[in-house]
């Protein structure tokens, strides 16, 4: 089985646990719930890309990846197979809204900005979460 084949093999059986998970909550019970497995693959992944440790390898393992390259190949590959535009072939047209804020007072390594723009097609945005978070949140929506 290829790497990239047995990662989304990972990540359907990840994103069914979660679902379950989801919808044995009481709350969720009688409403409808809409999941994205590629966001929470693709949130994850960019979070384990940027941590390291004990971290790092708590999300390779539970995203079942052998390492940050793998992981950010294969989040790659989705990204660009899934979203690729079909409409020219009477297929769909699928949109993804992928970004990463973070506190303008903290610095962020070049390799990781490398990482979320090239693998997981993502801009960065520094932003002032200490004074100004709701005006940046209704303003960038």
């Amino acid at each position: 089985m290829s790497y990239h084949r047995e990662s989304i093999t990972n990540l359907t059986k990840n994103a069914m646990n979660i679902t379950k998970h989801l919808l044995s909550k009481r709350e969720f019970k009688k409403k409808n719930v809409v999941l994205s497995p590629l966001s929470l693959q693709t949130v994850l992944s960019i979070v384990a890309a940027g941590s390291e440790g004990p971290t790092q390898r708590q999300l390779l393992s539970f995203l079942g990846s052998k390492s940050i390259d793998h992981l950010n190949s294969l989040s790659s590959h989705l990204v660009s197979t899934v979203l690729d535009d079909a409409a020219p072939f009477g297929g769909p047209r699928l949109s993804f809204v992928n970004s990463v804020w973070f506190e303008k007072s903290l610095s962020v390594y070049p390799s990781f900005k490398e990482i979320v723009a090239n693998d997981y097609f993502a801009t960065l945005r520094s932003l002032d979460f200490i004074n100004k978070v709701p005006i940046y949140i209704f303003l960038l929506l």
